[in-house]
């Protein structure tokens, strides 16, 4: 009986915890740009997810708010154009291309070229220290030393 009890109350919290399907545009056709618009925006509680990723509250709100301004007849560049002037170009998935976001377009790049010159620089300058010239003494010394390892050594004591 109490086993009954507990599944039952078990069973009546996981309904209570149920979340509601996201409310759909009626018109299937403005649900898809509403989507669209929602990858191109980046969540702002979540940060590495687009609008139509995240479940957060107000990725939720976002969705919903596009939904309505579009179903009011605004563009796709109006709502990106309120969005970025009350949150900042941050909400943008690929920021425009301007004299302050060159570093986020072309760092990468500039990066891995950086460290292609300094890997080549670098075996350069190993493959050039390895081709050191002797000098007369240290060949002459190199070549007795060898003739001296030529003979054979002494035996060891047993």
């Amino acid at each position: 009986m109490m086993r009954a009890f507990l599944l039952l109350w078990l069973a009546a919290a996981a309904i209570a915890w149920a979340a509601d399907a996201p409310p759909a545009a009626e018109d299937p056709a403005l649900e898809k740009r509403v989507s669209e618009l929602a990858a191109e925006l980046r969540c702002l509680v979540c940060q590495n997810q687009s609008l139509a990723d995240s479940n957060a509250p107000l990725a939720v709100d976002l969705r919903n708010q596009i939904r309505d301004r579009m179903q009011q007849g605004e563009s796709e560049g109006q709502i990106v154009d309120f969005m970025v002037a009350r949150y900042g170009e941050f909400v943008l998935y690929r920021p425009p291309m301007k004299a302050a976001t060159l570093v986020l377009w072309f760092g990468p790049a500039l990066l891995v070229a950086a460290g292609l010159y300094l890997l080549f620089a670098h075996v350069r300058r190993r493959r050039t220290a390895g081709e050191a010239q002797l000098s007369a003494a240290d060949r002459e010394r190199a070549t007795r030393l060898l003739a001296a390892g030529t003979e054979s050594p002494p035996k060891s004591p047993e």
